[in-house]
């Protein structure tokens, strides 16, 4: 999508999808400054506001990666979790619905399930932000509590769509807090700091076949219990 085109807040939610793929095109920094500045009208329980974020690219990215993929080299050893980012005890239909969208993917590029080396190069990629060459990472004080990460997602939804508005992708990640530790000593993040998410930002490879597979979502009648509207 060109920069600068009128788009309706539907319409950025129906473009906005997690982009796996990016183009090497740098972001400019002052296009990043006013989509931060509009996000911070996102809603916040109190008014605490409480995300915080680094964002960076070039060398400062760089190191973030360089460090991580140092904590991966040791195995299940320098696994650094901040949180469980899936309940333990997972069932359906929220197991169905986070094994269909895996299969979805690697079926997109080809990868089969006795493929494990193939498997294990595309997860790897998370780690890369799928070559984004720009990184956000989202963190707020240990003291706060669930509503306040219902905050920070918010206003991490409100990036999401302000890029679509200009023209730009990104990709969530979550997967940043399996090596949290390491993330934030790179950053200089005190431990009074948890780290919650990464956002890949930049510009979508769009021939990318890992770009273009539909991404299903459960119809309404899953979700919306409709109560005194047909009585």
């Amino acid at each position: 999508m060109p920069a600068n085109e009128a788009v309706s807040v539907t319409e950025a939610l129906h473009r906005r999808r997690s982009v796996r793929a990016f183009s090497d095109k740098p972001v400019d920094h002052a296009v990043l400054e006013a989509i931060f500045a509009a996000a911070q009208r996102a809603p916040s329980g109190g008014n605490l506001q409480p995300w915080q974020a680094v964002v960076l690219t070039g060398a400062p990215w760089q190191r973030v990666k360089d460090a991580v993929a140092a904590r991966i080299a040791l195995g299940r050893e320098g696994y650094q979790p901040e949180y469980d980012i899936y309940p333990k005890g997972l069932t359906d239909p929220w197991e169905s619905r986070r094994f269909g969208v895996g299969e979805a993917l690697y079926a997109s590029l080809g990868i089969p399930r006795e493929d494990k080396e193939g498997r294990l190069a595309q997860f790897m990629d998370n780690y890369r932000g799928f070559g984004a060459p720009v990184m956000l990472f989202l963190h707020c004080s240990r003291i706060m509590g669930p509503p306040q990460w219902s905050d920070m997602g918010m206003w991490l939804q409100s990036v999401m769509l302000l890029l679509v508005e200009h023209g730009l992708a990104s990709c969530p990640q979550e997967c940043w807090a399996m090596y949290g530790q390491a993330v934030r000593e790179t950053l200089d993040l005190g431990e009074d700091q948890i780290l919650f998410a990464g956002l890949a930002i930049g510009h979508a490879n769009e021939d990318a076949a890992v770009n273009q597979w539909p991404v299903p979502r459960v119809g309404l009648d899953e979700v919306i219990d409709w109560r005194g509207f047909r009585e």
